[in-house]
C-alpha cells in the first residue's frame, strides 16, 4: 500500500495546560514530515473538558507544563484512565513529554503534595532537591543517531525496570544517578528531553510515523526525506557536548 493513500490522526492532549515546552513544535514536525510523503495527516486538539475517543487517533502527544497544571490534567485524565490504558496496550503510539512523562507514571510525589499518575506504564518520579538543567544527549537503541535536547526537571523517575529510551551520553537523565534517560513500553515512548524534541531528531519523528502506520496499516516503508540541515544540528551538538 503506497503511503499517499494513508491517513494518521494525532491527539494534541490538553495544550491549554501542557504546552510549557513549546509541544507544538513537535505536532507541526509530525505532520509536516507526514505531507512530504504523501501521507494526509489532522490533529485534534483535546483542552480541558473535552472528550476524548482514543480509538479515533493514532498518535498522542501529551507534553509538558507546571505541577499545578499537571495536577488538574491528571484530575481529567483518570476520568478516562481505561480508555486510555486500552489504547496503550493496544500498541497506540504516544510520546510524553516532561510533565507528560512523569504522569505516565503511577505517581508524582512532589513538596506540595502527592500526583496520582495514570498508571500507564510501572514507573514513579519523586521530586528532588534541585533541578536537572542542561543540554542532553542519549544513545537510544530506537534509531541510529544520537537523541539531542533539553532537560530542566525537579523529578526523579524510577523506571522499575521497564527499558529505558537511551544511556545518557551528556546531562543527566532520568535522575541524575542510572545513567538512562526516558522511558519506551509498548509503542510509548516517555522522556524529559524538550527543544522541542522532534523537530531535533527526525528519526525519532519517523520511528512514532511509522509505528502509527504499522499499527493502522500493516508493514510499512517510509521513502527517505532530505535531512542534511537536520542531521549537521544533530552532529554539532554530539561533537559539542560529547566527542569534545
Amino acid at each position: 500500500m503506497e503511503t499517499t493513500d494513508m491517513k494518521i490522526t494525532i491527539g494534541h492532549l490538553y495544550p491549554d495546560l501542557l504546552n510549557l515546552y513549546g509541544d507544538r513544535g513537535n505536532i507541526a514536525c509530525m505532520m509536516q514530515r507526514c505531507i512530504w510523503r504523501g501521507i494526509a495527516a489532522d490533529t485534534i486538539e483535546f483542552n480541558t473538558g473535552d472528550e476524548i475517543d482514543f480509538s479515533k487517533l493514532d498518535i498522542v502527544l501529551l507534553g509538558g507544563g507546571s505541577d499545578r497544571e499537571q495536577a488538574i490534567v491528571c484530575r481529567n485524565l483518570l476520568e478516562i484512565q481505561e480508555q486510555f490504558k486500552e489504547y496503550v496496550e493496544n500498541n497506540g503510539v504516544v510520546i510524553a513529554v516532561c510533565g507528560g512523562y512523569q504522569l505516565l507514571g503511577k505517581y508524582y510525589k512532589t513538596d506540595a503534595g502527592m500526583i496520582e499518575g495514570l498508571s500507564l506504564v510501572d514507573i514513579y518520579t519523586e521530586q528532588e532537591e534541585g533541578r536537572l538543567i542542561d543540554n542532553i544527549v542519549l544513545k537510544s537503541d530506537l534509531v541510529d543517531m544520537p537523541v539531542v535536547g533539553f532537560e530542566n526537571h525537579g523529578g526523579r523517575t524510577y523506571l522499575n525496570g521497564n527499558q529505558p529510551f537511551g544511556k545518557v551520553l551528556y546531562g543527566s537523565g532520568n535522575d541524575g544517578k542510572s545513567g538512562y534517560e526516558g522511558v519506551v513500553y509498548k509503542n510509548v515512548i516517555g522522556t524529559y528531553l524538550h527543544g522541542p524534541l522532534l523537530p531535533k531528531n527526525p528519526q525519532v519523528c519517523d520511528y512514532l510515523i511509522q509505528k502509527a502506520l504499522e499499527r493502522k496499516y500493516g508493514p510499512v516503508q517510509l521513502g527517505p526525506l532530505d535531512d542534511r540541515q537536520e542531521n549537521a544540528a544533530n552532529e554539532y551538538i554530539y561533537r559539542r557536548f560529547v566527542k569534545e
